[in-house]
Order: structure tokens, then sequence, then C-alpha cells
């Protein structure tokens, strides 16, 4: 009887022993298996956040946009406001940071008056945008660089979302010492005016146009351009009274002074 009990509680202790190794390895199961989801999330989450570098790598190349021209400007012309050309349309250059005040102003009394004279023939307009703003504390996040850049971008789309684009900019311009809409918005407003969503992306993220931006900017200190705006028909500075910016009028004397 004694070796009876002796071999059930034998038998017992090996099933004991059984169970042990059994949940043992269903555990060791387990926790490889979690191992594997974990080093998979990882994997996809690396993958990810690779993915969004790679789309917002700044470009360090220097890419002139659309339009451009040897002097660092884009020009728009009658063509593009979708009227015809005369047969020698007066060149209007004008320099302009995309967070200067004045601009805005400039834009404001004038922009109806361009538009319409650009697509009359009489007149083209040179943009020559620079972002010398930035690095005297206008814009904490780099806006004149940025909106410059949207803006250069929506070119690639036409020149109509080029023009669009940019008076929705100086429309909605942030004062200055405040931050700018952020690269997201700034394709949120591309796609609201017509640009193609991968478009407005994979410019105005990746900043492509900046590089050109900073020779543009050296190009105006080059050329003795102190402040923005500045016009400039005929090679000569057009200002207003007492040397301030220009109306549709100062301009138009101008450009008939150039037809002369």
């Amino acid at each position: 009887m004694s070796n009876e009990r002796e071999q059930r509680a034998t038998r017992a202790e090996q099933m004991r022993k059984d169970r042990e190794r059994a949940e043992k390895r269903q555990r060791n199961l387990i926790t490889v298996g979690i191992v594997a989801i974990v080093v998979v999330l990882i994997a996809v989450a690396a993958f990810a956040v690779t993915a969004q570098s790679k789309k917002r790598a700044h470009n360090t190349e220097l890419v002139a946009p659309a339009g451009a021209t040897k002097d660092y400007g884009v020009v728009y012309t009658a063509k593009d406001a979708g009227g015809k050309a005369a047969k020698d349309p007066v060149r209007v250059v004008i320099y302009e940071d995309m967070q200067c005040p004045i601009c805005q102003r400039f834009e404001q009394a004038n922009g109806r008056y361009l538009v319409n004279a650009v697509k009359s023939g009489e007149i083209e307009v040179e943009y020559r945008f620079v972002a010398f703003l930035d690095d005297l504390g206008a814009s904490p996040n780099e806006y004149s660089r940025r909106a410059s850049n949207a803006v250069l971008c929506a070119r690639e789309e036409g020149p109509t979302q080029f023009k669009v684009l940019h008076d929705l900019l100086y429309a909605n311009q942030p004062e200055e010492k405040t931050f700018g809409p952020n690269d997201n918005k700034l394709v949120e407003q591309a796609v609201s005016v017509g640009v193609a969503k991968a478009t407005a992306e994979s410019c105005i993220l990746k900043h492509k146009y900046v590089p050109w931006l900073e020779k543009s900017t050296a190009a105006m200190q080059k050329a003795k351009v102190s402040g923005t705006p500045t016009v400039k028909i005929d090679g000569k500075n057009v200002t207003g009274t007492g040397g301030g910016i220009p109306s549709m009028i100062d301009i138009q004397k101008a450009v008939d002074a150039a037809k002369k």
C-alpha cells in the first residue's frame, strides 16, 4: 500500500513538473510574440518617422522657380493675367518682402491698378522676392522666407495660382514680430487657390526655393536696394511724395515716360 502511495505521489510530482514546464514554454512563447510585435511596431514607427523626415527635409540646392529672370525676379505678363501683350510692354520691377507691412499697403493701394495694366498689355511686372526682414527679427519663424517660397511654389502650378496666393498672403499678413502661419497652413492656403496638394507639400514643406531666395536677397543688397517695396521702371526708382511709396499715378507717369 505504501508503494502505491509513493507511486501516486511520484506521478503527481511528475505531472506538476510537466505542467510547470508547459506553462513556462507558454510564457516564453507569449514573451517572444510580444517582443516580435514590439519590434514590428518600432520598425513601422521608425519607417514613418523617416518617411516624414524625408518629406520635410529642407532643400539645400539652388533651384530657380518657373519664369525666373537672371536678376532673381519672376515675371507676370499679360498672358499670365489673361490678356494680350502690347508690342513693347514696360517692365515694372518690384522688390518686396512678404512680411513687409509697407509692401502690404503698397499692394492694397496699387494691386488692382497693376493687374489691369498688365492685363491690358501696357506693362509687365517683375516681382523680386527677398527675405531680409527675417534676419532683422521681424518674424520669429522666418515667415518672409517661407511665404515667398510658398508663392514661388504656387508658380509651379501656374501664374494664376501664383498671383492669387501672392495676394491672399498679403491680405492675411501677420504682424511683425509675431509667428506667421506654419508650413502646414501655407500648404492649406496654396491648395485653397488651386495648387495640387502633392505639389504644395513637396515644394512648401521642403523649402524648395529658399536657397534661391537667399541669392535674391543678396542680389538686392548688391544692387544697393535698401528697402521694400522698391519700384523701378527703366532702371529708375519710382517714389511717391516726399520719397514715400509710389501711388498708381506715380507709377503711370513713370510708365508713360518709359514709352517715350
